[in-house]
């Protein structure tokens, strides 16, 4: 059997597949977000400790050979290791904002687009660029204390292996590496404040790096460390195709679009993602906004979400009115534009407002954020969906129609399934990718739903607009 292993923002997973990319058990551990005053930090033990659960309950339930492992993970953040690979102090999440007031003041400068223009990287505050800054003038002590500045994957590939501190280019993408010539680009460090830190970037393995485990997994498993999150799900959404596309509805919306074309000009927003294929890159518009924002109206309202397919059947189009825009991110949002201040807005709500309402209006908003930023990446082709959001038909419905374009549902562990795809590749084991990427539907957009949501998209553009006006203020 093969294994992926995807160690998530709040849930750690492990998922076993055969050769034909059939799941044959998946395992699932919680693990736990420490917000307090803008940052947003993690466990590493509590981490790696969810890792070696589901990998234990995995191979207890699939009690066969294990051929080969991939592992994937969330991305940016800051997680420093010591010399032998143990945590200095919690993880800085993604999610983070502590920088926010560094990186407005390179907004400002012009350092922000200085940097985009150099890696097609916009940095945002939970990013290394800024956190790693940011810890430079306000905890160096923890610096000090590090040996090396990983991503997450790349601390359990380090703890699972004992192999060397190593990323992969996927991963380094964010923010020093030059996606032409795979390499950190020692003026994007200089240009952070950086160079004193230099020693903190952790090698790049190209192609990703491989070990034998040492424990989780059978002693002698071969494990490739990566792609990380995103680019594992392209992978296990069989997004490689320029032009084709995949938007991933959990807890930040993620939109990706694989392309050979490397545009450094127009508005900085996003990232192009390196890949194990040179001159095949990942333009990525990862929206904060996702999953969290309708988790919150959901909590709020008091409404579980097996409620949310009746609620949406209950109000019409447009929600008699009420408007959502979903930026509920304490960091603002990064794509298809910068705004650390970007806050939430909830307009057209009156006494008259049902839950039904809200609930509807919040999809559609995240719907039109989608929109946005499909659109930034140059989407041309297909567009696959996967993610938790996926488990609502009538939220994918909505998308459909929203969107205004077929969706390519595919469900399971799409990142752990990516995982394992990379790992095939890099080990040279032949798999049927088409087989292990086949959507479980497709789902049309109603041609009247769509025209309407077309204009709607429009007048979320004029409101977000005078938004981002009023957070610059």
């Amino acid at each position: 059997m093969y294994i992926g292993i995807d160690v998530g923002t709040s849930t750690v997973k492990a998922a076993a597949f055969d050769r034909a990319g059939r799941e044959l058990a998946v395992a699932a551990r919680p693990v736990a977000l420490a917000l307090h005053g803008g940052s947003v930090e993690q466990d590493m033990e509590e981490v790696y400790g969810a890792v070696l659960a589901v990998l234990d309950e995995v191979i207890a339930r699939v009690p066969e050979p294990v051929e080969l492992a991939g592992l994937t993970g969330q991305g940016d953040g800051v997680w420093l290791v010591d010399a032998d690979g143990r945590p200095v102090r919690p993880a800085a999440s993604w999610m983070d904002g502590r920088a926010h007031e560094l990186l407005d003041r390179w907004l400002a400068d012009g350092t922000f687009e200085s940097v985009f223009r150099r890696t097609g990287s916009a940095m945002f505050p939970g990013c290394p660029g800024p956190l790693l800054a940011w810890f430079d003038r306000h905890e160096p002590a923890s610096l000090d204390a590090a040996a090396t500045a990983l991503y997450c994957k790349d601390m359990v590939f380090r703890r699972l292996t004992g192999a060397p501190a190593t990323t992969d280019v996927s991963d380094a993408s964010m923010p020093f590496l030059d996606p032409r010539t795979r390499r950190y680009d020692d003026r994007v460090v200089e240009l952070l404040g950086l160079t004193h830190r230099r020693g903190l970037l952790p090698p790049v393995g190209d192609p990703v790096a491989t070990a034998e485990a040492r424990e989780g997994l059978p002693p002698g498993t071969r494990l490739a460390n990566g792609p990380y999150d995103l680019p594992s799900c392209a992978l296990g959404a069989g997004v490689t195709g320029p032009g084709d596309g995949l938007l991933i509805v959990g807890t930040c919306l993620a939109c990706l679009v694989a392309t050979t074309d490397l545009d450094l000009k127009g508005e900085p927003a996003g990232l192009y993602i390196s890949t194990d294929r040179p001159g095949h890159w990942l333009r990525a518009m990862p929206a904060m906004v996702g999953t969290a924002a309708l988790d919150w109206v959901l909590t709020t309202t008091g409404v579980r979400h097996e409620e949310v397919d009746a609620l949406l059947a209950e109000t019409p189009p447009g929600a008699h009115g009420v408007r959502v825009l979903p930026y509920f991110a304490p960091s603002g949002e990064r794509a298809p534009f910068v705004e650390p201040r970007m806050r939430a807005e909830l307009t057209g709500v009156s006494l008259e407002s049902t839950k039904a309402d809200l609930i509807r209006a919040t999809c559609e908003g995240i719907g039109y954020a989608a929109r946005h930023c499909l659109a930034a990446a140059g989407l041309t082709g297909s567009l696959a969906v996967c993610g938790g959001g996926t488990r609502s038909p009538a939220w994918m419905r909505l998308l459909a129609d929203v969107l205004g374009r077929p969706l390519r549902v595919v469900e399971g562990e799409v990142g752990a399934r990516g995982a394992v795809l990379a790992a095939a590749e890099r080990f040279g084991v032949a798999l049927d990718a088409a087989a292990w990427t086949e959507p479980t539907a497709i789902v049309e957009p109603d041609a009247a739903r769509a025209a309407y949501y077309a204009d709607a998209y429009e007048d979320h553009l004029a409101r977000l607009a005078q938004a981002r006006h009023t957070a610059r203020a």
